[in-house]
């Protein structure tokens, strides 16, 4: 059996646990490195018990470039501008980087000053990197040596409408997004907005008009969009709910076949007629889709569910690397749920 030597750099944040959760399952792979800055010297027992059984020696390590040199496959769970500068770095000394951050999914350089606040540097090495979502880019990813790993609310909005998109079912703009995630979404730090006070029985809408993963959706999804999102007093789980006009003659027939054409065959995702659930995705790599058509007002709907932190980040990270190494597609991965 392979046997692919592995490093997780920012294993103590909410996606490096998840990482190191799927790590610990995954048939191929062997955690070697893993880094956590502001953890340096804490065992990732005490800060994670989840994962005590699988890891009872592991402490997180400050980066060192010497120990990860020559490894199969590293994870960058960073900062954009920090994985911006380490990429380059690794290119060449490992097998895989597989990106994390936004530092290197938008293909236009010049939109990073407006929505991301830096200067990409690396124009060379955007042009090359992979787009990690293999449902849309799964030839691409294939022996990839650069993986940038998409957002969590462009990969449920991209799976619920690019499919209607290339299909000429949707027109490509005036599409609304409302995206509902989990606290988890916005990482391990300490915000006032994460606080059990301030989010417990509390929904809000924030980066009104100008969310950072509006360019990232519309690079991929080919469509114009007015994007939303909207955090939810629960840990996990992202529900993306689309809104468009129809291009040509549809049904919710019509828009369930497309659905399932494009996905037939594919192993993380479930096109349902019923309406998809956050807690469905729980744990698992799936996400669930369904579509319907509104007669009264003219109006496509799409919805997408999936678990923020899995399919949504570190799941779908891992889908991507297993593609481009060569391994199972679905090694590591549950397509299963946890209920209730």
């Amino acid at each position: 059996m392979t046997t692919l030597r592995v490093g997780i750099l920012g294993a103590s944040g909410y996606t490096g646990a998840e990482l190191l959760r799927l790590c610990a399952q995954h048939p191929h792979f062997e955690l070697v490195v893993a880094t956590g800055d502001t953890q340096a010297g804490v065992s990732a027992a005490s800060l994670y018990p989840s994962v005590a059984a699988r890891y009872p020696h592991l402490v997180f390590s400050e980066f060192d470039p010497a120990a990860v040199e020559g490894l199969d496959v590293v994870f960058l769970g960073l900062p954009h501008e920090a994985s911006l500068s380490l990429a380059p770095q690794l290119r060449g000394k490992v097998g895989c980087v597989v990106d994390l951050s936004a530092a290197y999914r938008l293909k236009d350089a010049s939109l990073y000053p407006e929505w991301y606040g830096f200067t990409h540097d690396q124009p060379e090495l955007l042009a090359e990197a992979v787009y990690g979502l293999p449902e849309r880019h799964r030839a691409e990813l294939a022996g990839a040596s650069l993986v940038a790993t998409p957002g969590c609310h462009v990969t449920a909005a991209t799976l619920a409408l690019a499919p209607l998109v290339d299909a000429g079912a949707i027109e490509r703009s005036g599409v609304v997004i409302n995206s509902i995630t989990g606290v988890s979404g916005a990482g391990r730090g300490l915000k006032h907005t994460s606080l059990f006070c301030t989010a417990n029985e509390d929904v809000n809408a924030y980066g009104l008009l100008h969310h950072r993963h509006t360019p990232e959706i519309e690079q991929e999804v080919g469509a114009q969009v007015l994007f939303t999102p909207h955090l939810a007093p629960m840990n996990r789980g992202i529900l993306a709910t689309c809104y468009a006009k129809p291009a040509a003659d549809v049904s919710t027939e019509s828009l369930l076949a497309t659905l399932k054409a494009a996905y037939a065959g594919e192993p993380f995702v479930v096109v349902t007629p019923d309406s998809p659930s956050t807690k469905a995705t729980l744990g698992s790599n799936t996400a669930h889709v369904t579509a319907r058509f509104d007669q009264r007002t003219g109006t496509v709907l799409a919805i997408c569910a999936i678990d923020n932190l899995a399919k949504g980040a570190s799941g779908g990270a891992v889908q991507a690397a297993n593609v481009a190494m060569g391994l199972p597609e679905t090694a590591g991965l549950s397509s299963v749920g946890v209920y209730p």
